[in-house]
């Protein structure tokens, strides 16, 4: 039996989300179909973090096992000639069994990406939230810093969210500014369901002056969902990269994704 470990970009604007459903298609049933035809047998995937409905990610990392042999460049080139336009494999490696796409990770890391400007942007318009109201960066910026640290997010989880405690660590998380483009990057060990989307729809009250720095912090406080801004629109947000420990290898060293980097340069 071997375990492969894939890397994953997708635009999530036809899916119910990564987690196959019983109502409609989620990007993991099209990718256990592409797998199970070349593998020619059933197969489950395990991915590092489930994305919500219309949620992107260019660097979401699964793993699932086989008896079947086959090259990693196979299993690469097989899996994405059976894939849809719209999910694509980037890496494909042979892992040790005891590596595990969501239990193995250290940290995730979702982008979320606003268009702040008086006019939409066609192009754009699966990609980012269009807000032509004037951003205050700087104040978000400030304001997110209040979430660092371990600390209960409840106030920031969607209210079907099913985790078993809102404790979670954020190691990073900033506010930036080019031109018309703001992102909102941040980093934990792991997420609440609608977590990042409930943060920037918070971070937005503040960057419009509408609600002050301080704000966040009371909220956090308050555990209290109600109390936080509405969720940001589903769209914007994209997961970008999964750490392992050292030595992992996943991944690998010379999956180097040209995506990733175009994605970044607007920044």
């Amino acid at each position: 039996m071997t375990r492969i470990a894939l890397g994953i970009e997708y635009d999530g604007t036809e899916y119910v989300g990564w987690q196959r459903q019983n109502s409609g298609v989620g990007v993991q049933q099209r990718l256990e179909e592409a797998i199970a035809t070349v593998a020619n047998e059933d197969v489950k995937v395990i991915c590092a973090g489930r994305t919500d409905t219309g949620v992107h990610a260019v660097g979401q990392v699964a793993h699932f096992d086989s008896n079947v042999d086959r090259s990693m460049r196979g299993w690469l080139l097989g899996i994405n000639s059976n894939l849809p336009d719209d999910i694509n494999v980037t890496f494909a490696t042979s892992v040790d069994s005891e590596f595990h796409a969501r239990f193995s990770a250290e940290s995730r890391t979702y982008h979320y990406l606003i268009l702040n400007r008086l006019v939409r942007s066609s192009l754009f318009r699966r990609r980012a939230w269009w807000i032509h109201e004037q951003l205050d960066e700087d104040s978000m910026h400030l304001a997110a810093q209040h979430l660092l640290g371990e600390q209960a997010a409840a106030a920031f989880r969607a209210a079907g969210c099913h985790a078993s405690t809102p404790i979670r660590d954020i190691n990073g998380i900033s506010v930036e500014r080019s031109d018309f483009w703001l992102r909102l990057s941040v980093t934990a060990n792991a997420f609440l369901q609608h977590m990042v989307r409930n943060i920037v729809g918070t971070l937005v009250c503040v960057g419009t002056g509408e609600q002050k720095v301080e704000w966040v912090k009371e909220i956090l406080a308050s555990r209290d969902r109600t109390a936080s801004g509405v969720a940001a629109p589903p769209h914007g947000l994209t997961f970008m990269s999964v750490r392992y420990p050292d030595g992992t290898d996943v991944p690998p060293a010379n999956a180097d994704s040209p995506v990733i980097k175009v994605y970044d340069s607007r920044l």
